[in-house]
């Protein structure tokens, strides 16, 4: 029996970090093929060009959350040599990361929970496609702060239709002591695609620094 294909909306409908476990332990053998690049998912290239737009020599180490297969850290080696620590809950997505030999370190973390990471050791966060549907919500942006540094970089992807529902906006408004002034930039999560939902598919690109 032909094992069924896993599409989007099974990751959209998590509820708990075991579903995400379970999920992503299938998925990650195919990831790459039959979901980033058969639907043109450039989220983690935007990412990357916005990071790239906004940091600076210091902000190292990068921490890549829910870095899954790598894309981030594909795209970030090909354009600057820079030490990326991936984190992820799924040791399976890992394991494909590790093959592009883009980071160097990967952690399997649940970012709901303490990162085992020091405080102030990180130098810039980035992620793409970690707070969405049924992924990481806002109150991971505590344990995020703990572990940056002082002027630290933050460039990550919140998906537009969940900023204010999820509670996105009021958690932002809530740490703005800690940090700078964010910058939304509007972007489309997939490039040119055949299914025209998703070409209307949109997130915030995050920016803002730790004070």
């Amino acid at each position: 029996m032909t094992e069924k294909k896993i599409l989007l909306n099974d990751a959209y409908s998590l509820k708990t970090p075991e579903d995400s476990i379970s999920l992503y332990k299938k998925w990650a053998p195919t990831y790459d093929r039959d979901f980033a690049k058969s639907s043109n998912y450039i989220s983690p290239l935007k990412i990357t060009d916005f990071f790239l737009k906004n940091c600076q020599i210091f902000d190292t180490p990068i921490l890549d959350v829910g870095a899954g297969t790598g894309l981030i850290g594909e795209y970030l080696n090909k354009k600057k040599d820079k030490k990326i620590i991936g984190i992820d809950i799924s040791s399976e997505m890992l394991s494909e990361a590790e093959l592009k030999n883009c980071y160097s370190s990967l952690l399997k973390v649940d970012i709901t929970k303490k990162i085992p990471l020091r405080n102030n050791s990180i130098g810039a966060v980035v992620s793409a496609g970690t707070f969405t549907h049924g992924h990481v919500g806002p109150q991971a942006f505590d344990e995020l702060l703990r572990i940056t540094k002082p002027k630290g970089l933050f460039v990550v992807s919140i998906k537009k239709e969940i900023f204010i529902k999820e509670g996105f906006k009021e958690k932002l408004l809530s740490i703005k002591n800690d940090i700078t002034l964010p910058e939304l930039n509007i972007f489309n999560i997939y490039g040119k695609n055949n299914d025209k939902k998703k070409e209307n598919d949109k997130a915030y690109a995050v920016i803002f620094r730790k004070k």
